[in-house]
């Protein structure tokens, strides 16, 4: 069996595999990878280089990049701006405002990335605004590929491309030089969308919309009976309760007060140490008698109505409701409100059983715990942090899951600003060339781990491993391809289907054929598979592999005809209630534009 004959035989495999995705896509790709060394096309060497491959090492801290985004509220932000500006607006104002920002966004962290933040966040204003979720889903995920096309860091594909030219002898693509079709792309993909896809549409919701948590920390005091007259108190440098236990703040003397919480002034964590000076006491009851209970105490009371929401769920903290499963540890455990839970993190703001309020809260007399029994339920609070940890935990059952309130609720935390600056350090390191992608790329997340953005965890955690192993596994196929001489032959057959003297037949057909297999199999693997075929096309017909290479990237990108043609076709799926064949109608026009430009466009930005 020649190599070609051999080659030929691993790609279409492993692209049936792909299509029959019976198999995990990263199975089928370590298996291509150990197959071209086990089948002697190359060694072993080659066959693991994808895996310390730069440009996979750039792909990984992307996802990190977005994570930080994410956590530190700067999305939720964005996509709050979004909601407030659109209002009960016309379905072209709300649709020119996602398509905009899903674009902008996409550019910077990726199609996936930006569909999954702003996912949450269109299913509720299309809630709010009484709108079908299926009419703005698909415009979401659909602009946001051709929002990927605007900037080096939109797509691992991009950076393929780019650094495939390089390898070719050219110039590689600057990071903003894709917007010189990134543009047109968007701005007719818009016009597509808001002139006809009303029409192209289906007018429906889908059965797994996420919850609205807009009203979430409001709700879950209403029912926990903590809403009224609900305030903060400051301890003073004079307050006897300084050097004391939060154990010592009695209410005896001041009946119609409950102490609700008593947190570090710092950090909003739950006092694991005596009180100290600028640490928060949260409590409720008649103003005029916490006034009476600040002055006597020394402790500040401001005057003006604070936010109730606020003073339990903010940048730092938040709230979560737990029940109690059948056969959990906790069952038989005494609990009381006020109380700080064992891992020192969390407070038992309130527990119920069967809709009552059970326990004396912490300040009252001597109070007294009840223990716990299956089917009770408790309001817990503590910073988001201790929030995603303790309650990982087999012995409570999540109600809403804090990562989702926050994402959807929460905007602009402390660390806001300092990840904004690092994104912006690594755009602007990316725009000037003055490092490689890889080092601009792990300069950014190395300062977000360091600046305590994200945890080394976290950061971990964030990386979408199976991206990551797909392109590191699938990228020693190019080199198989080219040392074997197979994309050479294969260029040599699409150049007599399309004549050697036609360099724009060459990019139609790259552009379907890479297309084409993008609607099935992972536009990364395509974009793999075809990128050695088209440079190779180029240097057959003795012209710039720079057009070749951007017609690929642009296919790549025109993922629009099945919701298995990338993760972001496939998020929006049951929340927009699309079925497989309600892809293609708004998918066909945009698909078109986008071979349009590819084939017409392209060449003339970068000549032949």
């Amino acid at each position: 069996m020649t190599p070609a004959i051999l080659i030929t035989s691993i790609i279409t495999v492993a692209i049936v595999l792909f299509v029959w995705s019976k198999v995990p896509a990263v199975v089928v790709a370590i298996a291509v990878c150990l197959s071209l060394w086990a089948s002697g096309l190359l060694s072993l060497n080659q066959s693991l280089e994808g895996f310390g491959d730069p440009i996979v090492v750039f792909i990984a801290t992307l996802f990190v990049v977005t994570a930080a985004l994410e956590t530190t509220g700067v999305i939720a932000w964005a996509g709050q701006c979004l909601i407030n500006g659109a209002g009960e607006s016309s379905r072209s104002r709300l649709l020119l405002q996602t398509m905009g920002f899903v674009a902008l966004l996409s550019a910077l962290i990726g199609t996936s990335g930006a569909v999954a933040a702003l996912l949450p966040v269109m299913v509720v204003t299309a809630v709010r605004l009484k709108r079908k979720s299926s009419q703005l889903l698909q415009p979401l995920a659909f602009t946001a590929h051709a929002g990927s096309m605007l900037a080096l860091t939109g797509s691992p594909i991009n950076v393929l491309v780019s650094d495939a030219a390089v390898d070719a002898g050219a110039a590689g693509f600057g990071a903003f030089e894709f917007a010189l079709v990134g543009l047109p792309l968007l701005a007719g993909s818009m016009a597509i969308i808001i002139l006809f896809g009303e029409r192209l549409l289906p007018q429906q919701n889908g059965s797994t919309i996420p919850e609205d948590f807009s009203r979430h920390a409001r709700t879950l005091v209403e029912h926990y009976g903590i809403d009224n007259n609900l305030h903060r108190l400051r301890v003073r440098a004079t307050s006897p309760y300084l050097a004391k236990h939060p154990s010592a703040i009695k209410l005896t003397d001041y009946a119609g007060l409950d102490l609700v919480a008593v947190q570090e002034g710092d950090s909003a964590q739950p006092i694991r140490r005596h009180i100290a000076e600028h640490d928060h006491i949260l409590m409720r009851g008649d103003r005029e008698l916490l006034a009476k209970f600040a002055t006597d105490w020394h402790l500040a009371f401001r005057e003006q109505e604070e936010d109730r929401d606020d003073l339990l769920f903010n940048h730092q903290s938040g709230l979560a409701e737990v029940v109690i499963p059948p056969r959990s540890g906790l069952i038989g455990q005494s609990v009381f409100p006020g109380m700080v839970t064992q891992s020192g993190d969390l407070i038992v703001l309130a527990v119920q059983r069967e809709g009552k309020a059970i326990g004396t809260p912490l300040g009252q007399g001597d109070g007294f715990a009840t223990p716990l029994e299956a089917g009770d339920t408790m309001l817990l609070q503590g910073t988001w942090k201790a929030l995603d940890v303790r309650l990982n935990d087999p012995d409570v059952l999540i109600v809403s899951s804090p990562e989702l309130v926050r994402r959807q609720t929460v905007a602009m935390g402390p660390d806001a600003k300092k990840t904004i600056t690092i994104v912006i350090v690594m755009i602007a390191l990316l725009a000037t060339a003055l490092v490689p992608p890889a080092v601009a790329g792990m300069l950014a997340a190395g300062a977000i781990v360091l600046s305590g953005i994200l945890t080394a965890e976290q950061s971990y955690r964030a990386i979408g491993w199976t991206t990551i192993i797909l392109v590191a596994a699938m990228k020693p196929l190019a080199t198989a391809m080219l040392e074997t001489g197979t994309a050479q032959l294969i260029s040599e057959q699409l150049l007599a289907i399309v004549g050697e003297r036609s360099p724009t037949m060459l990019l139609a057909g790259l552009f379907l054929v890479t297309a084409a297999m993008g609607q099935f199999i992972s536009s990364t693997a395509a974009a793999l598979v075809m990128i050695p075929i088209g440079v190779a096309g180029a240097a057959g017909m003795g012209i710039s592999p720079q057009p070749i290479l951007m017609s690929i990237a642009i296919a790549s990108a025109a993922a629009f005809l099945t919701p298995i043609a990338a993760p972001a076709n496939a998020m929006i799926m049951g929340p927009g209630g699309y079925s497989f064949d309600e892809y293609w109608r708004l998918g066909l026009p945009l698909f078109a534009w986008f071979f349009v430009i590819s084939v017409f466009v392209v060449p003339r930005i970068w000549s032949f």
